[in-house]
């Protein structure tokens, strides 16, 4: 038997091989769900329960960073969780509303009202200065709120601004209870760490026990927070004390399924379809870019070395937005935290998120009436403390060790994204990036050797382009300058030239002639040496 052939399959067998292929890497769900245990249900029951006490508080402070009303925030956060447990490819992500898409939308709801709101140039140093900047828009929009100061301001300038204009209007109460509730959130969330220790390190079954507790309380700290401000400010109100500024009354109740819409009315102005679009300018194109980058981020993050279906995930998240729209959802991404959360609770499959959509459609149908007592300084000091933690500080200290001239497009749009807005501020930040990108690709390095017998060995570094040929051969020039020597110009990390890189060789050729001096290339690929041979320039070795 072991001499027999593999009889060849038939068209219809290959075809159906391929298509449960096909289906597989389209819908992930059919990969695992076969092979599903009870041990993986009972995991992801906790891992989506837990995030799902994280997602409730967070979804309705994003909702409050948008401008929209509160319950909004809690639309965003159950039907990407549903389909991305039939489309995702990556067991830990979490997908729903996020600070840096409630902060982009939030300027045209307030043109629009709430019915109107619908990679290779983003480098670290950019991505790390325009997710620092958000973090700090956002947390200077909570300080009004964290104060108990009325008015809304968002952006970074006009919200330090307003604040010390209306600094006497300071509430006392929301102030003690804002502070005490960042004071609170940041000892749990260093707590994490200690409960992490507890919990892997091999000691007493007591000392195990307590740590597993601490690293459960400290990831629900945000949950923690809001329900004891919220169980406070409702002793005080029902007693006839109102000491707190409340997020005020909040609709019950799950949102209709309909399609979104495409024209709307707002403060007595029609908008069309085209009007609204028109409102929106760049940000409709910078709004999807930002959540792909955001969310494709995070799945590598969370990947642990498995190959990411990059394209899956696109197609996962576009279908996350589409079916959101017709529950009124905000824009939704990738949520770092909730997907870090995921992570650490130990989550099996994307089943987690189904878990964490049905918690957060309770809350919906039967927590609502219990929002309106959520203090706003609450609500202030979650989003404050989550932002701090998504500030890129660490991005100064690794450029300033590894490639201090990247810290200019990094603080360049940092600074203006802050002065000006995140979507003029990114695109500053990509166009100084790519400035500098052409500047190195323009002053490519050369090491130049002298041999002895008056031998210059040059060692191209890195590619030539055209950009690049008058400063290469103005640098030849200008170092090899003793008469009769042989220039011997070594090619081996050149990929290819261009025909401008090729005309000024020649010229170069011509040059060292005049000065008794010879050209000579080795190691150039074929395709460059056709392309200098075509020039007839130099010799060949």
């Amino acid at each position: 038997m072991d001499n027999e052939e593999t009889p060849l399959l038939g068209p219809h067998t290959r075809r159906s091989l391929n298509f449960k292929h096909l289906a597989k890497k389209k819908l992930p769900v059919l990969g695992w769900l076969p092979s599903y245990t009870v041990g993986s249900l009972l995991q992801d029951l906790l891992a989506g329960f837990t995030v799902g006490l994280t997602e409730i508080p967070q979804g309705i402070a994003y909702a409050v960073v948008a401008g929209l009303p509160s319950q909004y925030g809690l639309y965003s956060g159950f039907m990407g969780c549903f389909v991305y447990f039939i489309f995702g490819s990556c067991k830990d992500l979490n997908i729903g509303p996020t600070a840096i898409m409630a902060l982009m939308i939030q300027p045209y709801v307030t043109k629009l009202g709430v019915a109107g709101f619908i990679v290779e140039f983003f480098s670290y140093p950019v991505i790390a200065g325009f997710t620092t900047a958000a973090a700090f828009n956002i947390a200077s929009s909570q300080i009004k709120g964290l104060l108990g100061i009325n008015g809304k301001s968002n952006a970074f300038l006009e919200a330090w601004i307003s604040v010390f204009e209306n600094i006497g209007q300071t509430r006392k109460w929301d102030t003690i209870l804002g502070v005490i509730t960042i004071v609170f959130l940041v000892i749990t969330k260093e707590m994490r760490r200690f409960g992490t220790l507890q919990f892997r390190a091999e000691w007493t079954r007591r000392r195990n026990i307590l740590g597993v507790f601490i690293f459960m309380f400290s990831l629900a700290r945000n949950a923690i927070a809001v329900i004891v401000g919220t169980i406070l400010a409702y002793l005080f109100y029902v007693r006839g004390y109102e000491p707190f500024r409340l997020t005020g009354n909040v609709d019950g109740g799950l949102p209709a399924f309909k399609p979104p819409p495409f024209s709307t009315t707002f403060n007595g102005t029609d908008f069309t379809f085209t009007d609204m679009v028109r409102e929106y300018g760049t940000v409709i194109v910078f709004c999807p870019l930002i959540a792909i980058l955001e969310h494709i981020a995070i799945a590598k993050a969370f990947s642990k070395g498995r190959t990411l279906d990059a394209t899956q995930e696109l197609i996962a998240l576009g279908l996350c937005n589409i079916m959101g729209s017709f529950v009124q959802s905000m824009p939704v991404t990738g949520s770092f935290t909730r997907t870090a959360v995921n992570n650490a609770s130990g989550v099996k499959t994307t089943a987690g998120g189904i878990v964490t959509g049905v918690l957060v459609l309770l809350a919906l149908g039967f927590l609502t009436a219990t929002f309106q007592y959520i203090p706003k300084a609450t609500l202030a000091a979650v989003i404050m403390v989550a932002m701090y933690y998504l500030c890129e500080f660490g991005a100064f200290v690794l450029l300033w060790r590894s490639k201090k001239m990247d810290l200019i497009p990094l603080t360049v749009t940092l600074l203006s994204c802050l002065l000006i807005s995140l979507e003029y501020g990114i695109l500053i930040g990509i166009a100084t990036n790519v400035i500098f990108v052409l500047y190195s690709s323009a002053r490519p390095k050369l090491d130049v050797e002298k041999l002895t017998g008056d031998v210059y060995v040059v060692r191209l570094k890195t590619g030539l382009h055209f950009s690049a040929a008058e400063f290469v051969r103005e640098s030849i020039l200008e170092i090899c300058t003793a008469e009769k020597s042989t220039v011997i110009v070594d090619g081996k990390y050149v990929g290819n030239i261009d025909a401008t890189v090729a005309k000024s060789f020649s010229v170069l050729q011509e040059e060292l002639a005049l000065r008794d001096q010879k050209l000579v290339f080795v190691n150039f690929k074929k395709i460059c040496d056709r392309h200098l041979r075509g020039s007839k320039q130099g010799s060949y070795c």
